[in-house]
């Protein structure tokens, strides 16, 4: 089905086109706001991700699984909102911090609050392939094909990325113990 809709779109068939980003969307959000660590940033990635697939399918081989493809884009938007934003003065901070009225995550993680904190914590080089592999459930192969790198470097960052996890969840229950199994 999916080849059928992405060959229709490289025809310029809008409804396939609007079929294909209501298939990704929820799921490309949900990645690019945790890459990213904001709903605006997430936001951002996904619309340029989305018009870069646009602009390109026809270059596209439908051969090949889409997925990996629409996601090494994403990352790599992602990626480049993270690096401008790291430039800029970080306003949603101050707004925060003055109490005016900012947005908040239209996501609700408290569910596993602890652990999805633990993965905003960990380095951009862990924390991607981590998302990727545990919330997008790409295997260690197309993992590899979206970041660009070779897949015993994915396996390597996996392995350190979960290890770090367990670090940090370690340290947060141990830090709850010791507040009286209060969670801050």
């Amino acid at each position: 089905m999916e080849k059928d809709v992405i060959v229709r779109v490289k025809e310029g068939d809008k409804q396939a086109f609007e079929q294909l980003y209501n298939e990704y969307a929820e799921y490309a959000i949900r990645t690019a706001f945790a890459i990213t660590k904001n709903s605006a940033d997430a936001s951002d990635a996904v619309q340029e991700a989305f018009i870069k697939v646009y602009r390109s399918i026809i270059f596209y081989d439908e051969e090949k699984p889409f997925k990996p493809w629409f996601y090494r884009i994403l990352v790599n938007e992602c990626n480049r909102i993270t690096k401008c934003k790291s430039k800029v003065i970080p306003i949603d901070q101050y707004l925060d911090d003055h109490s005016i009225g900012s947005q908040r995550d239209d996501y609700k993680f408290e569910e596993y609050e602890e652990l999805y904190a633990a993965i905003q914590g960990l380095k951009e080089i862990n924390r991607i392939p981590i998302i990727l592999k545990y919330l997008n459930n790409f295997s260690e192969k197309e993992i590899a094909e979206i970041l660009d790198v070779n897949i015993n470097t994915v396996k390597s960052r996996l392995f350190k990325g979960r290890e770090r996890l367990k670090q940090a969840l370690l340290k947060m229950k141990e830090g709850r113990e010791k507040n009286g199994g209060k969670n801050f």
